[in-house]
This record gives structure tokens, sequence and C-alpha cells, in this order.
């Protein structure tokens, strides 16, 4: 039997850090929704009530037009100035996740949170962590590819510069947002009952929404396998207790593999943190013997994504140009605009496109 000097691991856990900044982006998405709500009021006053500018933040919950947008900007090398915030909010996503590995969802998604959060009181409320068998698990991953499988088809095989300008001037683009609030503000009972099923799904299966069926997720998990940091053990100091692959909240197994390449792996550093055992489990460039502290992930994810978002602010890109009578008229009409699948809705989109023309 092999004899294992164990040093205690007393480097602090990082799960306080990673806590505090995933309460502080979902605030700030409280806020963001704050504001965006009473933007909407004043669209809904006919401009009567007290203007409140639209958050340029919100263009974060609209990944479609964000990933189109970064990918106008590879033919044209133009910011797009319809969702401009979303193009560096995408961007700043990606960058964290291609540098630490789908971090994103595990750092500063407010979904993921919100997840984590269900998640926890499911455990607490069965007493385990229930898992799914592998002959399900397996093809039920693969939906959130399938997902990301037709957008990318529909993005980037189908449309070429003038079709996504096209569709990006779209007054179907400029009110996606309000779509989307409008969507949650007047709930169909349909939309109740599928994510009342979703929110017990994921008290059930851990990250239900996360683990099979987020299309964003999906997308970063390819990133993060190119990501050149990737958590590593120590197989000679290991000791087998099998606590990391316990406290890992993807059901990766750990303790059975020296460095860890996982699309579901989001370098929430859980498995370091219960790791007893001094530098056993750490995170580690692949091509050098150096060690990246667990605080240093910490400030590294957030940095990447508040330098990039900064570079918009700083650049003049962070808010769009839509004018609030441009608003006005969309919003006023947005129960006609529609996707251009038909000739009546791409007369009805045309049709505005030239009034917003007319009153700019």
């Amino acid at each position: 039997m092999r004899k294992i000097n164990i040093i205690k691991n007393e480097e602090k856990p990082i799960q306080k850090y990673r806590f505090t900044i995933q309460l502080i982006f979902a605030l700030l998405c409280v806020w963001i929704g704050i504001e965006f709500f009473l933007f909407a009021r004043y669209l809904e006053s006919g401009g009567t009530a007290s203007f409140y500018q639209r958050p340029p933040g919100v263009d974060g919950f609209l990944p479609i037009s964000s990933l189109m947008s970064v990918y106008y900007f590879f033919l044209t090398g133009s910011v797009h100035q319809v969702h401009p915030a979303g193009f560096f909010i995408f961007i700043g996503i990606v960058a964290t996740s291609f540098v630490f590995g789908k971090s994103f969802c595990s750092w500063l998604c407010p979904i993921g949170f919100l997840s984590e959060l269900i998640g926890d009181f499911g455990e607490k409320l069965f007493g385990r962590k229930i898992t799914v068998p592998k002959i399900l698990d397996y093809p039920l991953r693969s939906l959130k590819y399938l997902i990301l499988a037709f957008f990318s088809y529909t993005i980037f095989m189908e449309m070429d510069a003038l079709t996504l300008k096209l569709f990006l001037d779209s007054p179907y683009n400029i009110v996606a947002d309000l779509k989307l609030y409008y969507f949650f503000a007047d709930i169909t009972r349909f939309s109740i009952v599928v994510l009342s099923i979703l929110f017990i799904l994921s008290i059930i299966i851990r990250n239900f929404w996360c683990r099979y069926l987020c299309p964003y997720g999906a997308l970063l998990g390819i990133f993060s396998l190119l990501s050149p940091n990737k958590i590593k053990r120590n197989a000679s100091s290991c000791i087998d207790c099998g606590l990391c692959a316990k406290a890992c909240p993807s059901t990766i197994k750990v303790d059975k593999v020296k460095i860890i390449i996982s699309d579901e792996c989001t370098t929430c550093m859980s498995c370091v943190d219960a790791c007893p055992v001094a530098d056993t489990l750490y995170l580690q460039p692949v091509k050098t013997k150096i060690v990246i502290k667990k605080r240093r992930v910490a400030y590294g994810i957030a940095g990447i994504f508040l330098i990039i978002t900064a570079i918009g602010v700083i650049g003049g890109k962070w808010q769009n140009q839509i004018t609030k009578k441009e608003y006005l008229l969309l919003n006023k009409n947005i129960e006609r605009i529609g996707h251009v699948s038909s000739a009546d809705e791409f007369d009805t989109n045309n049709s505005f496109s030239t009034n917003r023309k007319q009153i700019r």
C-alpha cells in the first residue's frame, strides 16, 4: 500500500466569492429589469408618462440577436447599432468561457444562479442529489446542441451580410426586447404550465435547463473545450475520498480523471474547494506548471467580462440610436410586428421601416 503524506488544504474556499459575484450580477439584472419596466410603461402611456431611458444591458437577454450582430461584425467590420450592447456582452461571455471554461454559467449567468438555488432546495428536499441514468442523460444533453445547431445553420449558412442587415434593421429585431417583456407581462396559461414543468424538473434534477436545454450553454461548452486552462488532479496525492465528485454540480467523475475535459465543467471550483488535500486539485494552463490561485479565477472571470463591456461603453457603442418617437411608433403597433415569413408580414415590416425613416 502506498504511503501518502496528507497536507490539509487550508486555502480559503472560493464559493463565497462566487456567490457574491453571482448575487451582484443577479441584482444588476433586477435593476435592468426595473429600468426596462419603467421604459415600457413610458411607451405604453404614449409618451405622456415620465421618460425613462432604455437600459442597454437588456441586450444581454437577446442572445440570438447578439450572435447575429457578432456574425455581422465579422462580415462587415462594423457593430450594428440596434442592439450594440448585446454585441459586447456576447463577446465578453464567450471570452470568459474560452479563458476559464464555461465559467459564465456558474459565475455570472442569472439563470444559472437561480438554477443553483433551485437545485440546492431540491437536494435539501430529497436529502441527496438525484442523477439521471447515462442511457437518458446523454440523449437529453444532446438536445441543447440540436437547438444550437438549428440557430447556427439558420444564421451562418442561410444569411449573408445583406440578409443579416435586413433582419437587424427590422422592426421585429428593434422591439425583440419589448416582445420578451410582454411575453412575461402578459404570460399565457400554456407558458405558465411550461415554466412550471421546468421549475419542478429543476428541483428534481439539478440544473435541468442548463444541462439539457440551454443553447447558450451548448455554445459555451464548445468554447470551454478549447480553453487552455483546465482543472487537474494530482493522482499521487489523491486519497480517493470522492469528495470532489460528490461536490461537482455537473456530476463529473473528477476523482477518476487527471484532467477535466468536459463540456459540462463550469469552473465553479466546487471540487477544488471540497478536496481535503493541498495541491491535489487545481486550475492550471495545459502546457505550463503555473497553478492559478482560486481568488485569481474570480478576479479574472469578472475582470474579462467587465473590461470587454467597458470597451463598448467607452467607445460609444453601448446605447442604441433608436429615438423615442420611433419606439413609441413601434410599441403602438407591436402586435402587428413579427418575423418576415410571408408577403403580408414583409409589407407590414417594410411600412414600419418607412415610417421610422420619416420621423427620425
